[in-house]
C-alpha cells in the first residue's frame, strides 16, 4: 500500500493528528503506544523537539503497520530527507515552501503544508499537498473554513491546528473542517503515556458527539 492509501484510510478512521511536542526518545514508545490504543493513527514529532528523528525511528519501528509517524515544523528539503530516513512518512510545517511539498512528493511522503490564505492554499495543493494545515487556528475562523472550501477543489482536507480543545471543534467541524492537529491539549512535555491517552480519548467522544450534531 502507498503512504498516500495509507494515509487516506488512517484519516478516514480518525482525523486527528497527535502533535507531540516536546516529547524525549525515552518516552516515544509508550505515549506513541497509548495515542493507539486511544484509536489514533497519525503521530507527528515536531523537529524542534529534543533528538526528534531518534523518537520518529522508535515510532516508526514500533507502531508499524498501525500507526504513520512523521515531523512537524519541517522548514526545507534536507529536513524531509532527514525525517525520510528515520522512517518518517508525515511531512507537517507550519508555512507553505514549495520545495519542502516537492521533495515530500519525490520520496511519495504526505506533505500537509501551513496555510491562511486562499492563495497559500491553492498553491499548496497544486504542489501536491495530502491535507491543509490551517496555521494558527487562533487567528483564523470557521468562517474561513467555510469561504476557502467553498472554492478550493471538492474534497480538499483542512485541518484547523492551534488552540484546539474538545470543546472547541464544533464549530470548525460544523464549516467543513476535515479534522484537526492537537497540539498542547492532548500531550504537552512531562505528562505521562497515561495521561495523554486519556486526553487522546476525550477528543475522539468529543469528535464523534459533535459528529452526530453536524
Amino acid at each position: 500500500m502507498t503512504h498516500r492509501a495509507t494515509f487516506d484510510a488512517a484519516f478516514a478512521r480518525c482525523p486527528l493528528i497527535a502533535i507531540l511536542r516536546g516529547l524525549h526518545p525515552e518516552e516515544a514508545v509508550d505515549v506513541g503506544e497509548a495515542l493507539v490504543d486511544a484509536g489514533f493513527g497519525l503521530i507527528e514529532v515536531p523537529l524542534n523537539s529534543p533528538s526528534p528523528l531518534k523518537s520518529i525511528a522508535l515510532l516508526a519501528q514500533a507502531l508499524a503497520g498501525r500507526a504513520m509517524v512523521g515531523a512537524g515544523t519541517v522548514l526545507d528539503a534536507q529536513a524531509v530527507e532527514d525525517v525520510a530516513g528515520a522512517g518518517g512518512s508525515l511531512i507537517i510545517s507550519p508555512n507553505c515552501d514549495q520545495g519542502v511539498i516537492a521533495e515530500a512528493c519525490r520520496r511519495e511522503l504526505i506533505a500537509i503544508p501551513g496555510i491562511a490564505t486562499p492563495t497559500e492554499a491553492f498553491a499548496a495543493l497544486s504542489a501536491g499537498a495530502a491535507a491543509l494545515k490551517l496555521f494558527p487556528a487562533e487567528s483564523s475562523s470557521p468562517a474561513v473554513v467555510g469561504a476557502m472550501l467553498a472554492v478550493l477543489p471538492r474534497g480538499t482536507r483542512i485541518l484547523p491546528v492551534g488552540g484546539i480543545a474538545p470543546e472547541t471543534m464544533g464549530p470548525w467541524l460544523a464549516k467543513g473542517a476535515a479534522g484537526f492537529g492537537l497540539g498542547s491539549a492532548l500531550y504537552r512535555p512531562g505528562m505521562t503515556a497515561a495521561e495523554a491517552g486519556a486526553n487522546a480519548r476525550g477528543f475522539q467522544h468529543a469528535l464523534r458527539q459533535h459528529s452526530r450534531i453536524t
